[in-house]
């Protein structure tokens, strides 16, 4: 899939199990908090190539987790060709952030650099670790050297600031750390 697919779109669950045998589906919700992923009714799936529109007519709690009932999707066997596939939604449909928050999707890609200047790579994706949030940056021809850094997500202790009209993230951490 090209990066224009989803130039638009955000990663927000995944399809799992079928759940019962009249169409329901386990639903793997990626927002925070978990529950907002009720509030949406319309995904976009990729199918060969593009991205393919997938209703879902009713979600709620079960559990621990989620489950969703595809529209048009009556049967346990139906639900089969929906196991495991991403779900995304349109980008505009997401809730405005105050000025100092952001987004997981916005930050991969960013420029990493230490308040002394030294650049460290670039964000290849976040880790959820419970404690708190985790930047994976990958060194590339600009960094100081080679080496891929764990640097942990906290504002005001480590990242000094984030720019993502200069696609830059300034971090109080040391190369050497």
């Amino acid at each position: 899939m090209t990066d224009q697919l989803f130039a638009d779109h955000v990663l927000i669950a995944r399809v799992g199990a079928a759940y019962g045998i009249k169409g329901w589906v386990k639903l793997i919700s990626f927002s925070s908090p978990k529950t907002n992923i009720l509030e949406y009714r319309c995904y976009w799936t990729p199918q060969a190539g593009s991205l393919v529109k997938l209703e879902v007519d009713q979600c709620k709690a079960q559990g621990k987790g989620f489950v969703a009932h595809i529209k048009g999707c009556d049967d346990k066997n139906q639900t089969q060709e929906f196991t495991g596939k991403d779900l995304y939604i349109e980008k505009s449909l997401l809730p405005e952030l105050d000025d100092d928050e952001y987004y997981w999707h916005q930050l991969p890609g960013l420029r990493v650099k230490t308040l002394s200047g030294d650049d460290l790579g670039v964000i290849d994706h976040l880790l959820e670790t419970g404690a708190n949030d985790v930047l994976v940056v990958k060194a590339d021809k600009h960094s100081v050297d080679e080496e891929e850094r764990l640097i942990p997500y906290l504002p005001e202790r480590v990242i000094d600031s984030i720019d993502l009209n200069q696609g830059l993230i300034r971090v109080n951490w040391e190369k050497e750390y």
